[in-house]
């Protein structure tokens, strides 16, 4: 509590290649909020962000004696405490089904994701990029119904989705250019144009494309 208690603004410890910290960025800038921004390595993280968190994990979101260091929470947190633009929907059965679909990005695309990041070469990562390869694919024409993930506003599961799709190059994942996959290829340039989402990325992720 001692080094929060000092800290008199808002603070993200954030890695600067990290899909997670990357969709919090995305948050904060699709709010315009005024945030001090921490560049760490995720090899070395300070023992600042180990006071703060117990895991010692990034990204970690430090709001005066607050401390967060899960970013599902840290995005509702953001956008509960700064409500405009909303990024949930208002109404309880839709924004069950938002949470839900951050549920379902987090276990059936994010796991895959870290596995291809930490082990590229091996035979998991290959049947990882296989199976994120097929989930898009199966949910590619969902995109020729609403602008964005089953919604008609930008939400929470964009931010979620979005850092994935920006990193499929790195990944070594390729969709291919199809009918079937053109509403996927619009809705990810619909993401990456939005001007917030370029204030989100970091030098790094400049370069993943």
């Amino acid at each position: 509590m001692g080094v929060s208690a000092r800290r008199s603004g808002m603070t993200l410890f954030s890695d600067p290649a990290c899909h997670y910290s990357h969709r919090v960025r995305i948050v904060l800038a699709e709010k315009g909020i005024t945030v001090d921004i921490e560049n760490v390595d995720a090899s070395a993280v300070p023992a600042e962000v180990l006071e703060f968190s117990p895991y010692g994990t990034l990204p970690t979101l430090v709001d005066r004696e607050l401390a967060l260091y899960e970013t599902k929470v840290m995005m509702e947190y953001l956008d509960e405490r700064f409500p405009h633009p909303p990024l949930l929907p208002v109404y309880p059965v839709a924004r069950a089904l938002s949470r839900q679909f951050m549920y379902r990005i987090e276990k059936d695309w994010c796991g895959d994701v870290n596995l291809i990041l930490s082990e590229p070469d091996s035979k998991a990562a290959e049947k990882a990029r296989k199976n994120l390869r097929e989930n898009l694919l199966a949910i590619a024409p969902i995109f020729a119904e609403m602008p964005f993930f089953m919604n008609e506003e930008f939400t929470l599961v964009d931010c979620c989705l979005a850092p994935l799709l920006w990193r499929l190059e790195v990944l070594g994942v390729k969709l291919p250019n199809s009918r079937q996959t053109k509403p996927m290829f619009t809705y990810m340039q619909t993401l990456f144009e939005r001007p917030a989402f370029r204030l989100s990325l970091s030098d790094l992720e400049r370069e993943m494309r």
